[in-house]
């Protein structure tokens, strides 16, 4: 059965806000409806953050400079320590989080999505993940990715992975294009538990029979929220706590430590960054034009 493309939006008691998007594809096998996974992102799925590579397509395509993309990895690294030490900081996220997109076209956001996937972040899927969520697919399981990424983006992500479809952080869109705001908060955190729990409830999941999979201790209550939690590639913190857990850790990286891609994984910070310095390089294209 084909899956539709729509973005769906949902909001609980308590305001949280989650955009759900399908792609085209279905189980092969036949249907396990109770069950699914849901994969994090950035270093679970694929090396780096999402985002990051986004904008790295996006200066190749001289939507914004080197110069530009060179504060974005460090704006990253600025943020994600801040973020660490300072939770409120997280309200600066949600301001400036999308509007570097603010005017952009939702169709030539996913076109672009498409085309910089296939340039630059396909080959930086972790071959093991990706077996991981096809183990689920065989097995007649619905798969789904879970990321601070504007949801759009992770529907593109889903879809060339043959994956069932995407859960991200939803923008506000008029008329078929951006406006520049969030609907609701990031897809960070807590909100992604949150999130599942809504999507269980309308796809008539058994969370007990569900699997989540993260690389970050950000992504505890998601894993908490599941019968089955598997830490990827983990940072420090949710090895620990996975041994304390007794939860299955799955570890795709070469060498003792992980070779990290020069940008941080945190996704809420790969949003400010690129908030800033696409923002500020539109910025001088449009006063250049």
């Amino acid at each position: 059965m084909a899956r539709s493309r729509k973005v769906t939006v949902s909001t609980d008691a308590e305001g949280h806000t989650a955009g759900w998007a399908e792609t085209d594809l279905a189980p092969v096998s036949a249907p396990d409806p109770t069950a699914a996974a849901f994969f994090d992102v950035d270093n679970t799925m694929m090396q780096g953050a999402s985002i990051y590579w986004f904008a790295r397509g996006l200066a190749s395509r001289n939507y914004v400079t080197t110069a530009d993309l060179a504060r974005f990895a460090w704006q990253q690294l600025r943020f994600r320590l801040l973020a660490r030490e300072h939770a409120g900081d997280m309200s600066l996220a949600k301001e400036a989080a999308l509007a570097f997109v603010a005017g952009w076209r939702v169709n030539d956001v996913e076109h672009l999505a498409e085309e910089i996937f296939d340039e630059l972040m396909a080959p930086r899927i972790w071959a093991g993940t990706h077996q991981l969520a096809q183990r689920h697919l065989d097995a007649g399981q619905r798969v789904w990715l879970v990321s601070a990424a504007p949801v759009e983006i992770g529907r593109v992500i889903a879809a060339r992975l043959g994956l069932t479809g995407a859960i991200g952080t939803v923008a506000e869109v008029v008329d078929g294009a951006y406006t520049g705001r969030l609907v609701g908060d990031l897809m960070h955190g807590p909100a992604k538990a949150e999130a599942v729990t809504q999507l269980a409830a309308v796809e008539g999941l058994d969370l007990t029979r569900c699997a989540a999979y993260s690389d970050s201790a950000n992504d505890l209550p998601l894993l908490s929220a599941v019968g089955r939690a598997v830490a990827v590639n983990p940072d420090g913190t949710l090895l620990r706590q996975a041994r304390q857990h007794g939860w299955e850790v799955r570890d795709f990286r070469t060498g003792r430590r992980a070779v990290k891609i020069a940008v941080p994984s945190t996704a809420a910070a790969g949003l400010v960054a690129g908030a800033v310095t696409a923002g500020l390089a539109l910025q001088r294209r449009r006063r250049a034009g």
